[in-house]
């Protein structure tokens, strides 16, 4: 199985690589984004098939991690646009945004399929061809909706995943998969920033002080299966690594003979509850970041402020009302 990311070059070399660098690390070829070494793979070739093969595995994808609702067949894109633009209550119209922005997707896609049948019959498409322009046109608009369209936790959107399609379109192959390395570097960042805010709260509160191992191992699993894809052999590895690593971390049971509150320095209690449930919480936001290999850069900088919050005053803070974009 592949080795696990280096977190950061040694401290002599960092001033040396620059972001993009590539090396042979073990035989494998990584590129450095965020700090990270990250195991890049070989771009397909730059073909239409291959665009179109790769746009529909991206709409799967969004469809797999945005709220529900919203995969409208293209085909109902018209019904979909008077629905949002006759909306008049702003949280039915922003779910209404959603629904065309899938509608808006999925036509964009079904585009692509055209374009590629017409090039295998010898059809030559060019960039300005009408359903070309099309095709861009629904995907920006889709882009620009998406904002309003949350993640499937509820947290926050992921703009990024809406704007995958165009950036296939409108960029190479290997521009494309260049980006994506960007992405899973931030997202590893952002992994190891929500591991250190608890390993650095809770080993304060002396219960939880045996917590930063498990959170560590939690933490490398997280940021190899970033960088893993679906169809590589270590899969088989990677994946079951992962998610034992998150049942160890739920199973992480406070010191014996802790009550509801455990008290730090002898004056502040802390409400063990409230800390399990943080802890429940930073293992899903970090399921959500891997599986998504996108920074979520709102929920994670929300969290680390409820960690410290919680070690503050041995509470979670009280959540504010759910209210739409």
């Amino acid at each position: 199985m592949a080795s696990i990311t280096q977190l950061t070059p040694p401290a002599t070399d960092q001033g040396a690589v620059t972001e993009g660098t590539r090396r042979l690390i073990d035989g494998q070829e990584r590129v450095f984004y965020s700090g990270y070494w990250i195991k890049t793979y070989p771009a397909p070739a730059d073909t239409l098939q291959a665009k179109k093969t790769l746009i529909e595995a991206l709409t799967r994808r969004l469809f797999n991690h945005t709220e529900h609702g919203l995969n409208i067949p293209g085909a109902r894109l018209k019904e979909a646009r008077q629905a949002y633009e006759t909306e008049t209550d702003p949280a039915i119209r922003r779910v209404k945004g959603g629904m065309l922005a899938g509608a808006l997707f999925n036509r964009a896609a079904d585009i692509f399929r055209r374009l590629v049948e017409l090039q295998v019959d010898g059809v030559d498409v060019r960039s300005d061809y009408p359903l070309v322009q099309e095709c861009g046109n629904c995907l920006m608009e889709a882009l620009e909706l998406g904002r309003l369209v949350l993640h499937r936790s509820g947290e926050e959107g992921i703009d990024e995943l809406w704007g995958e399609p165009f950036r296939v379109f409108s960029l190479s192959l290997e521009e494309f998969y260049e980006s994506r390395y960007i992405k899973i570097g931030q997202c590893m960042r952002d992994i190891d920033r929500i591991a250190d805010s608890l390993v650095a709260s809770f080993t304060q509160i002396p219960v939880f002080a045996a917590i930063a191992p498990v959170v560590r191992e939690f933490a490398r699993a997280a940021r190899l299966k970033s960088e893993t894809l679906r169809t590589d052999q270590d899969i088989f590895d990677v994946w079951p690594m992962f998610v034992t690593a998150g049942e160890r971390l739920s199973a992480f049971a406070p010191a014996p003979g802790a009550g509801r509150s455990a008290r730090l320095s002898g004056r502040r209690a802390h409400s063990i509850a409230d800390g399990r449930q943080l802890i429940a919480a930073g293992r899903d936001l970090i399921f959500h970041l891997v599986r998504a290999r996108t920074p979520m850069p709102k929920s994670t900088r929300e969290y680390i402020e409820r960690v410290d919050f919680y070690l503050d005053n041995g509470r979670l803070p009280p959540m504010p009302p759910s209210l739409p974009d």
